[in-house]
């Protein structure tokens, strides 16, 4: 009687165990808004957080403001794709002091009018002159994005009351792009490098001798106040992530192909390049 009381606890034992579902994984919260190289940026860092640190990794995409919001208020933890000093730099002050800064992960950047290099012209000046071959029109990515913001300058600087700043989005812009590429048409687009269209079309940024959209930038990545503390391993690793053009061209490039996942992208392109990963886990 003793032994099957001890064996019917046990079994009951082990089924409670079996019936108790596992301890769930802690959980890191990344922002970004969906441009090419923010989203190759933040799924990678996903892949790399949860398969090297044992988190799981939640990604939000939203406007540029509102990536800036959630960060300051605590409800996201970090962002991969802050453009300085000129893109977001206004976004920036906006929160100073609620906010960290872990230094740039990309050197480069740069955001402008871009067009294809069949158009004979070469600077933004120039653009007035010819509002009809661009059928009056810059074709831009979402309403708040930094480079539109600067886009609206940059009509007012240069005087380009024949031109309207068309709102859209990174898909919107890259296929109105491709559209009147394929017929050689003029067309002039808000853009950024890195970014995968420079790879499958001949294109060049308009000189803007003014510098309004400034010069060249850097994409940093932030953080949340009070990240360190709480998950240190995640803070070191993003504090050391860094990459070349080459690398995130690499990710981007494969983000394009139709019906692609990104995420799939981003897990095969960690696992093929081990050692830079392990300079972001030291």
């Amino acid at each position: 009687m003793i032994r099957r009381i001890a064996s019917l606890c046990l079994a009951l034992a082990v089924a409670a165990m079996l019936a108790t579902p596992a301890m769930a994984k802690e959980k890191i919260k990344i922002v970004y808004v969906e441009w090419a190289c923010a989203t190759a940026s933040s799924n990678v860092m996903k892949a790399v957080i949860e398969e090297n640190l044992g988190y799981e990794v939640e990604l939000t995409p939203v406007s540029a403001p509102a990536m800036y919001a959630a960060l300051a208020a605590g409800d996201q933890d970090a962002l991969t794709t802050s453009w300085l000093p000129i893109t977001h730099g206004d976004m920036i002050k906006r929160y100073q002091g609620k906010i960290e800064d872990l230094g740039p992960n990309f050197e480069g950047a740069k955001i402008g009018l871009i067009v294809p290099t069949y158009v004979t012209i070469d600077s933004i000046a120039e653009m007035n002159a010819n509002a009809k071959k661009f059928d009056e029109e810059i074709i831009g990515i979402d309403p708040g994005a930094g480079v539109m913001i600067k886009a609206e300058e940059a009509l007012e600087h240069y005087g380009l009351s024949k031109i309207e700043l068309v709102s859209s989005s990174g898909a919107g812009m890259t296929a109105s792009l491709a559209n009147r590429y394929r017929k050689k048409e003029w067309i002039a687009v808000t853009g950024w490098v890195p970014h995968w269209k420079f790879a499958k079309f001949d294109l060049k940024f308009l000189k803007d001798p003014d510098k309004v959209f400034g010069e060249s930038e850097t994409i940093n990545t932030f953080v949340r106040k009070g990240l360190k503390t709480d998950h240190p391993k995640v803070y070191r690793v993003l504090d050391n992530f860094k990459w070349s053009a080459a690398e995130i061209g690499e990710v981007m490039a494969m983000n394009t192909v139709e019906d692609t996942d990104v995420y799939e992208n981003a897990k095969k392109w960690v696992a093929a390049h081990p050692n830079r990963v392990k300079t972001w886990l030291q």
